[in-house]
């Protein structure tokens, strides 16, 4: 082992416990960020992916109910999802195709289903932001409050030398380090996953609003109840 990481694990058994607390709360901070970062980035991913070839599906089949037998295979695709629960209202209704009523409940099917699924890819998101936006200053009160212990050790030993005062403040140091290496993870996974996720909604609108007039176009017959 080196003597920096010597020098580290024994400014860390000399801390303070509120010291220690604070990069305890940090340390479960990061953890859990990073957690959501890995788990988000790969559901997310995994939507687009299976999205965009759902569409491909979408456009290339005439058959709605080939398209629905299709989309079975898209378990993670938002749009699939989306396009299953209107297809099924579409089902339910057991209207001729150009009917105003089938029409309006297929595009509230889908919208509501829509809203579900921009939840569902927002969850867990907002932590990073408030990871990012609090971390930095869980790590500056530890930085404040060690420092305020190395000054009342100052007026105890009535010595202010750079040997007595260098380990407490570099003690304190640790906990803003701490709360920076946290935060800045945590807030570029939030800016990425607003903004694909962002990507993911504007094509559930596009979708939504174009898809009650498609399921009743791309279909030679009208469904039966």
């Amino acid at each position: 082992m080196t003597d920096s990481a010597l020098g580290f694990f024994s400014l860390l058994s000399d801390s303070g416990p509120v010291v220690l607390l604070v990069l305890f709360l940090l340390l479960s901070f990061s953890v859990v960020s990073w957690a959501i970062i890995a788990y988000k980035f790969g559901s997310v991913r995994k939507s687009r992916h299976e999205s965009d070839e759902f569409l491909d599906s979408f456009f290339e089949i005439s058959n709605l109910d080939r398209v629905f037998a299709e989309s079975e295979k898209y378990r993670h695709s938002s749009l699939a999802r989306v396009f299953r629960a209107g297809y099924l209202e579409y089902r339910a209704t057991g209207k001729v195709a150009g009917s105003t009523v089938a029409s309006e409940r297929i595009r509230r099917a889908v919208k509501r289903e829509a809203n579900a699924e921009s939840k569902r890819l927002g969850r867990l998101v907002p932590f990073l932001a408030t990871v990012g936006n609090t971390a930095p200053f869980i790590g500056l009160f530890g930085t404040v409050w060690g420092i305020m212990n190395s000054f009342h050790n100052i007026g105890l030993t009535q010595s202010a030398s750079l040997a007595s005062v260098a380990p407490g403040i570099s003690e304190a140091l640790i906990a803003t380090a701490a709360g920076l290496a946290a935060a800045i993870p945590a807030v570029m996974g939030y800016n990425y996953f607003v903004q694909q996720i962002g990507s993911i909604e504007r094509d559930l609108d596009d979708f939504s609003g174009e898809f009650a007039a498609a399921c009743l176009e791309k279909t030679d017959n009208p469904p039966t109840v």
